[in-house]
């Protein structure tokens, strides 16, 4: 899928909380400039045109995925809420609060340990959609990336529900590895993130709203930016074939200083992209594949296997082989 498009299949779901509503979804997607048939890919800016419109003819900015619904407006309180908080840790919980009192359920809770933060949803009733699901983790991680400035790079996503149907690619989306049918739906970032401070004030939170939500959507995804771009050359190759910094600056035409300055500025840089790639491939083939600990070292481009168990360490707190055998287990 095009970088910064939206699925036609997340459309689809979007618009399902039209029709459970009893609006006209035609004369909807006429008003914000779409097709009555979406069969191929919108641009974020079209999707946050039809969020908005929605939200707007149902009063609901979560799509009647909550036990009680999420009023016009509650997404502005909840970034104006956040703005004084000192760490994104107390932004986080302070989110969290706020859309429990919101929506009831599902709602949100913090866990940390082992160097990991973990946001656990919780639902009093029956399991919700992957849809649902998705919609509170693009609220509240977006706000969260928006609040520190940097895109905040997610380990692990698991779901409670089933995978939904074949083209809905959550892993694409997420740009981490993600699981169906687990016993808890949560996502998993790197703890030291919550110490970071937050850099928005009144000011940059007006300019935020007047292009949420399409800039939430993709602005700090995995998929945007110079970073993506250099994910991508790096995917297209084996981690062994990865070029230095001075190769790859001169394959993008860019000096070696403008290249820093600019991931910088996305809150990135060249070392710890390249660590997260091998870790996303490190975790996701322990968890699905088959491959001895050694044979992936060497695939990851490392010169022997105790670089890789001194890596993969730091990276989960734990060696290969206990990720792999705890991940494997019901959790």
């Amino acid at each position: 899928m095009e970088r910064r498009m939206i699925a036609p299949c997340f459309v689809d779901d979007t618009l399902d909380c039209l029709r459970r509503n009893g609006v006209d979804a035609a004369a909807l997607l006429e008003s914000v400039g779409l097709p009555r048939e979406i069969d191929r890919p919108i641009s974020s800016e079209q999707y946050g045109a039809l969020w908005h419109a929605v939200a707007q003819a149902t009063d609901d900015e979560f799509f009647g995925e909550g036990a009680r619904p999420m009023r016009a407006g509650s997404f502005a309180l909840l970034c104006q809420a956040i703005l004084s908080t000192s760490s994104l840790e107390h932004a986080l919980r302070r989110e969290l609060r706020f859309l429990r009192v919101v929506l009831d359920d599902p709602h949100g809770e913090l866990v940390v340990e082992d160097g990991l933060a973990q946001i656990v949803l919780k639902d009093a009733g029956e399991v919700r959609s992957a849809f649902a699901y998705r919609t509170f983790w693009i609220i509240v991680h977006g706000v969260n990336c928006w609040l520190v400035g940097r895109r905040l790079p997610i380990r692990r996503v698991d779901f409670r529900c089933s995978a939904p149907p074949v083209g809905t690619d959550y892993r694409l989306f997420f740009g981490a590895p993600v699981r169906f049918d687990q016993p808890q739906t949560r996502l998993i970032f790197d703890a030291q993130f919550l110490k970071l401070p937050p850099i928005r004030d009144e000011r940059s939170l007006r300019d935020f709203l007047r292009h949420a939500p399409a800039n939430i959507l993709v602005r700090y995804r995995h998929d945007a930016g110079l970073a993506a771009t250099i994910r991508e050359k790096l995917h297209a190759s084996s981690p062994s074939a990865w070029p230095s910094l001075e190769v790859l600056a001169d394959r993008l035409r860019l000096s070696v200083a403008t290249l820093r300055r600019r991931l910088q500025l996305e809150g990135e840089n060249y070392r710890s992209l390249k660590d997260e790639m091998r870790r996303a491939l490190a975790m996701e083939a322990l968890l699905n594949g088959n491959l001895s600990v050694a044979d992936l070292a060497i695939e990851l481009g490392f010169s022997e296997p105790s670089a890789f168990h001194r890596a993969f360490r730091k990276w989960a707190g734990v060696s290969p082989a206990s990720f792999r055998r705890n991940t494997r287990k019901v959790d």
